[in-house]
């Protein structure tokens, strides 16, 4: 889930069905998804659940991994990767990948790893989450996969994958669009404590710290994840179907061993490789981030997440911040497809 200890949770509250916080992309022009063609000011509208599969699932070898990932769109549009968080998986977008695919786009959903079917192509590679080691997976991504340049997008772990993307990699990433915002962290950083009531949103992260927490999670994953989904997103009534698609990428044979190592490495309680400290201490500095961005935010989010006032300074190119009400929880893209889609296509204006 989101990761920034600093900062308290905010709830939103609000009538309308979008509210723009910050507007500085008034000013770019229509987005072009392919050569030639416009993608739509507005997408059409798309009820949540509408879709249940993508219709393309492939693999890639990629870096140190065989990466299992979605695509739809024409191969020949312009990119756009959307990347998925914990306890979730590709099936967040997938009602926003259709709106996207039609708008021109080429679209690409991977599984990250310890997720689906991504698997590790030797056996000693370190099960390792760190941040930068993920963000590094989608780097090798888009080698694997000839892309340049592209359009990221993301929520929770994968909202601060795309945060790292563009901070580190402008020249990689056209655009964003980030879920909570700026989710980068430090071990460091993570050392400061929080009031009580912060400390007591992240008990699964302390949970995770402990043996009882890892073998808990082996043994009741999927208890685990729906009980997640509960907290993070109240007003969101998922059914069993929807939860049980996702709920097979957590079958994964690394899925417990990345998931315990990630929130114990943010606290400093596990090492990450030496390979990625020069990625790690760049990160420490909390680098402003210079491409197109729009931030997002559900009014009903129930997980940890920073306040936008917090991040907005940390964006230093055009940028803006967008609440999504209606008891938008954090699972944003699955819960409001048609406004993350948007959303998407907007910071795509030039």
């Amino acid at each position: 889930m989101a990761e920034d200890i600093n900062h308290l949770r905010r709830r939103f509250v609000g009538a309308a069905a979008l509210t723009v916080a910050a507007a500085q992309l008034g000013g770019m022009g229509a987005a072009r998804a392919q050569s030639g063609n416009q993608a739509p000011s507005r997408l059409p509208a798309v009820t949540p659940g509408a879709n249940t599969s993508f219709a393309s699932l492939k693999q890639v070898e990629a870096g140190v991994l065989n990466v299992g990932y979605a695509e739809a769109g024409p191969t020949d549009g312009a990119p756009v990767i959307l990347l998925h968080g914990w306890p979730y998986d590709i099936h967040t977008y997938v009602d926003v990948a259709p709106l996207l695919a039609e708008a021109g786009y080429r679209v690409i959903v991977p599984y990250l790893r310890g997720y689906g079917t991504t698997d590790f192509l030797s056996v000693d590679t370190p099960r390792n989450g760190q941040q930068s080691a993920v963000a590094v997976d989608i780097i090798a991504l888009m080698d694997a996969l000839r892309i340049d340049k592209a359009i990221i997008a993301g929520c929770d772990w994968g909202a601060r994958t795309a945060n790292i993307l563009a901070a580190l990699w402008p020249e990689r990433c056209k655009a964003m669009v980030s879920v909570s915002g700026y989710l980068i962290g430090s071990p460091e950083a993570n050392k400061m404590p929080l009031p009580p009531k912060a400390e007591l949103q992240w008990w699964y992260q302390y949970y995770f710290a402990t043996e009882r927490g890892h073998a808990g999670y082996e043994k009741y994953r999927r208890d685990f994840a729906r009980l997640i989904w509960e907290l993070a997103s109240p007003k969101w009534n998922f059914d069993d179907a929807t939860f049980n698609r996702s709920a097979v990428a957590f079958d994964n044979v690394d899925h417990v061993a990345i998931v315990i190592h990630n929130y114990r490495w943010r606290l400093g309680l596990a090492e990450g490789e030496v390979k990625y400290d020069a990625l790690e201490k760049r990160l420490a500095d909390f680098p402003v981030i210079s491409v197109p961005t729009i931030t997002l935010e559900g009014d009903a989010n129930g997980a940890p997440h920073p306040d936008p006032a917090a991040y907005a300074k940390k964006f230093s190119g055009k940028y803006e911040h967008r609440l999504i009400t209606g008891g938008i929880g954090h699972n944003l893209p699955q819960e409001a497809p048609q406004a993350f889609a948007q959303a998407v296509v907007d910071v795509d204006r030039t």
